[in-house]
């Protein structure tokens, strides 16, 4: 039987710890890398402070340690990585990519990006 967007969605559920916006509002500058998964152009609304931008379509690229134009800040598998998105689904489904590459440390936030502006908390813009 095939597998639709819900069954990745819940298999990666079972798999990423999520966590709050009053979580990661508490995380924001600390050492833990905010990774925003979005697409370039949904940045035009904000992202969160000090966050880093790689579009989910990019992430095993820019993950792998043998691709000559990684991300060098996603070379510790074991540091915290807190991912989001829109409202929390490609987060989740991001996070269960970096536990296959090795991550040990991965979680999402609930609600995503949509969620922590409608709560009012700070955004950053370019």
């Amino acid at each position: 039987m095939s597998q639709g967007l819900k069954d990745f969605i819940a298999a990666a559920k079972a798999s990423v710890t999520e966590i709050s916006t009053a979580d990661v509002q508490a995380k924001v500058g600390t050492s833990v890398l905010l990774l925003d998964v979005r697409e370039p152009g949904e940045l035009q609304t904000g992202f969160l402070p000090g966050a880093l931008n790689i579009p989910r379509g990019l992430l095993e690229l820019k993950a792998d340690l043998e691709f000559p134009m990684r991300e060098v800040r996603l070379a510790d598998r074991d540091q915290e990585v807190i991912i989001y998105c829109a409202s929390g689904g490609r987060s989740l489904l991001a996070g269960k990519t970096l536990q296959d590459m090795g991550f040990t440390n991965v979680k999402s936030m609930a609600c995503g990006f949509g969620g922590w502006n409608e709560e009012g908390r700070k955004v950053a813009q370019h």
